[in-house]
Parts: structure tokens; sequence; C-alpha cells
């Protein structure tokens, strides 16, 4: 019997509804810490205070500002994430699986070290478009990596047919395939949208102002902790927006969905004739933008740092500090993720999209705000958590719990619940199928999350800043301790540690994409 031949009443009983959704709700829960803090606080603010604050030019600018960034980000971000998807996955490119693994790479690059590498290169390199260049350079691989992989998984039957009704292969391309990964391309761009609103270390760096930068200047230079957690509602009200905004969008791609069962076969490469050289060089002027820059700016200045007495001790020991935090993250994020992305798989409906929906909130939220509630939340409801990895362990899990349960709910998705039926008939547990049948099934994909939710605990700043307990020190925080006060060469090697580990699951998941092993070439 097919997975398409049970019915939702019959997928259902395979996991009981009232613990998954109260185990979910319990996990989103823990994002959902930072916005009661801020609903709390600004409530205490009162009216008058709140609309002293918002209903001005300043704040009015703020907004059109950040709004703009992100806005262009997005859009380029999209445009060069699904043209190097589509070259590296559909064409004959030359250096194709080269290109494939190089382009999702800039993941890697934290945005601050990004701007660090440009700032520290260039002269008078700051400013609105500044912020623009680093954080696309950075963030383009939101959208390249699940965009690969959907044209990799395509059903190209579709083409076939498009192809067989004399339409060529540009205009199938554009008409079929690309409308076929619709929703990965609105995930994708989703993720940019919310990585730019809730970005501080890039835009502090090349000096622009947006609501991350100003909440931040309040907080510590201006003593106005009210004022800037009015500012971060306005951040929750825009990923509002955008979070229906994407709702609406994958509603609409549903259709394109992949029919029928079968391993899927590869599509028919593109030869692009004249184009291939170009488009060859068109990747590796942005490869080099993205990774030589920074990669040049680490290599000047590192020899220099490493020089220092006592550096290579340091560095070593914020290297183990910097893993053992993002390890912890990771696994607490990933088992909170598992009962929202099973409920989102197993039983879809207005719950499971509203948990949903709730667990992105807090993802736009600067890092210095998750701090800020946590903070309030360890040391009047949790003591014994203050000043513990933990507190910081369940920060990063508040800001990148979304992450986890996009991949979990993707990967459950595509393991067929009839197997997990066959499971319970032979008089297995539920408990005992999820561990047993559900999870292994969905394994690659629940650690393709993991290798995405551990990458950027690597790469958190503001809240590692802000919640690290006394005296432990990262490769983040002491690459921001050296580039606050301009020391380049001190910073250098943290920079560059910072990024070689982080490359390690950012190829990863590149080879997860398909580009490595599909279609030959």
């Amino acid at each position: 019997m097919s997975s398409s031949a049970l019915t939702p009443r019959r997928v259902r009983r395979l996991v009981p509804r009232p613990t998954l959704a109260a185990a979910a709700t319990l996990a989103v829960g823990v994002a959902f810490i930072p916005l009661a803090y801020l609903g709390v606080r600004v409530g205490e603010a009162g009216w008058d205070r709140i609309t002293d604050e918002l209903f001005t030019a300043r704040t009015a600018a703020l907004a059109v500002r950040s709004m703009a960034l992100a806005a262009v980000v997005t859009v380029a971000c999209t445009v060069l994430g699904v043209a190097a998807a589509f070259l590296v996955t559909r064409t004959d490119v030359p250096a194709r699986r080269l290109f494939g693994v190089l382009a999702a790479l800039p993941l890697a690059v934290p945005s601050y070290v990004a701007a660090f590498a440009w700032v520290s290169t260039a002269r008078g390199f700051e400013g609105f478009w500044a912020a623009a260049l680093v954080l696309t350079l950075v963030s383009y691989p939101y959208v390249y990596l699940p965009v690969a992989a959907a044209l990799t998984g395509v059903d190209p039957a579709q083409e076939e047919v498009s192809r067989s009704l004399g339409r060529g292969p540009w205009r199938t391309a554009g008409a079929v395939t690309l409308r076929q990964v619709r929703p990965a391309v609105g995930a994708g761009a989703l993720l940019v949208a919310l990585y730019v609103l809730s970005d501080f270390g890039a835009v502090s760096i090349v000096r622009v102002d947006v609501f991350t930068r100003a909440i931040f200047t309040a907080i510590n230079l201006g003593f106005d902790r009210t004022g800037a957690l009015v500012l971060a509602t306005v951040l929750v009200a825009l990923t509002a927006f955008l979070l229906l905004a994407e709702q609406l969008t994958r509603r609409r791609g549903a259709r394109y969905a992949r029919l029928g069962g079968g391993a899927p076969r590869p599509s028919a490469r593109l030869r692009l004739g004249p184009l291939r050289w170009p488009a060859a060089i068109g990747l590796t002027g942005v490869i080099a933008a993205a990774l030589g820059v920074p990669a040049a700016a680490l290599l000047r200045w590192s020899v220099e740092g490493v020089s220092r007495p006592g550096s290579l001790a340091e560095l070593a020991l914020a290297a183990r500090n910097s893993l053992g935090v993002a390890l912890l993250g990771t696994g607490l994020t990933m088992m909170l993720a598992l009962p929202v992305g099973l409920l989102s798989a197993r039983v879809p409906g207005p719950l499971a999209v509203g948990l949903d929906r709730l667990a992105y909130l807090s993802h736009a939220l600067p890092g210095l705000v998750i701090g800020l509630s946590l903070v309030f939340f360890g040391i009047n409801v949790a003591y014994p958590l203050y000043q513990t990895v933990w507190l910081l362990a369940l920060a990063y899990a508040a800001l990148f719990l979304p992450l986890a349960v996009a991949a979990v709910g993707a990967a459950v998705a595509q393991a067929p619940p009839g197997l997990e039926e066959v499971a319970r008939s032979l008089g297995r547990g539920r408990a005992h199928v999820l561990r047993t049948v559900t999870v292994p099934l969905a394994a690659p994909g629940i650690g393709a999350g993991a290798a995405l939710v551990f990458l950027t605990c690597m790469k958190e700043l503001p809240a590692t800043l802000l919640l690290r307990p006394t005296g432990l020190d990262t490769l983040a925080t002491g690459l921001w301790t050296h580039t606050s006060v301009a020391a380049y060469a001190a910073a250098a090697p943290y920079a560059a540690l910072l990024v070689l580990i982080a490359a390690v699951p950012t190829w990863w998941l590149s080879a997860r994409t398909g580009v490595l092993t599909r279609g030959g070439g």
C-alpha cells in the first residue's frame, strides 16, 4: 500500500495528538519567552510612552531603512541564489560540482566577519549599500541551498510534457521548472529577510542605522531599555507580516509538488553554448567577493595575530568553548524541534501552522533582546540557570528553533507513514515506532537541520555576549572584543578559525543538495 493511500485520520492515529500537541506547545513556549518578556515590559511602559517612541520621525526613518535593507538584500539573494542553483544543477557550466560546493560556503562566514574583512580592506567602506553588499554575499546561500535541493529532486515529467508541447528548454525552465521550486524560493527568501532584520554585527561595523543598531545603542549607551524594547515590537510586527506573505506563497505553490511514487529521475541538462564561460565567470566573481575578500583579509592579518604571546592558547580555549556551547545549543534545539516537526508533518492543521508561525516570531528579534529576556527569565524564574551555559543554550533554542523545525518537518513528511502503521500493527508502541522507524527514516534530514543549527550557533554574537558565563570566551566574542578596538591582527585568527570550523557543516549541507552526485558531469 502506498503512503498516499493513507487518509489523514489513519495518519493521526500513529501519533497521539494530545500528547504531541502538548509537547510541541511546550517546545514553542521556549521561543515564546522573549515575546512574553517583550509584551510585559512594553505593557508596563504605558500607552503614552509607547506612542511617544513609535510615532517619531526617527522611528519612521529606522523602519524605512530596515525594510529597504531587507528588501534589497532579499531580492539580491533570491536572484543570486536561484541563478547559482539553476546553473550548478541544470546546466553544463564548467566545474559544476566545484561551484556547487563553493557557492554554499559563504554561509560559513558570519556577517560581522565579512564586514570586518571589507572594512579592514577598503577605506571608507560603510553605509547602507555597504551593509547590503555584505549581507547579500553571506546570505544568498539561504536561497541557494533549498533551491538546489529542490531542483535536483523535482519530477522531470512536467518538464518533458512542456517540451513535447513545443516549448523550448529556456521557456520550459521559466514556466515549469522554476514554478515547481517556488516554495523553496519563498522559504529561502523568508530566512534571508528575517536574518537581515535581526542582524547586528554587520550593520554595526559598517555604521548603518537600522532597528538592531538603534536597539543596541539605546540599551548600552542611552540606558533606555524601554525605548529599545518598544522598537523591538516593530520588528515583531514586520516579522508577522513576512510570515503571512510566505504562508500565502507556500499555499499557492502547493500544486507544484511532486506526484506519484518511485525514485526521481535526473533531468536533462541545458547546454549554455556561448554563455558557458560567461556563466562560470559570473559564479567566480560572486564567490570571489563572498569568500576571496574575507580570506585575503584574514590571511593578511592572521600571521601577526597568532604571533602574540599566549594567543595560541587563548585561541584553542575559545575554540573549545565555541564547540561546547554550540553542540549543547544544537542538541537542545533539535530536541525541542522534534515534536513541533512531527506535529506539522503528521497532524497538519491550524494548531500545527500556528505553532510553526509562533516559533518564527522570535527568530527576527535581535540577539540582544533575546539575551535581555533570558537574563530576566534567569533571575526571576529560573535562577539556577543564570550565569550557566544552559541559559545560553536556551537562547540558541529560542533563536534557531524555526531552522530545526523546518528540517524536522520536511524530513518526517518524506518518511512513508505506511511503515509506521505496519510497525503499529505488529504490536509496537508509539514511542518504540517513533524511535525505531520514524526517526531513522528522517535521520538524514534531521541531521541537515542539526548541521544548520550548529552553524548558526557558532556564529551567534549578541546573545552570546550577554549570556555567556563570566570568564567564558568563544571565537565570536573574542573576535568582537578585538574588532571593537580595531585590533584586526589580534581578531583575525579568531575569525579564520571560526570560518574554518563553520565550513564543515556548510560543506555537508551543500553535499546534501545532490549537486555532487546527481546527473553526472
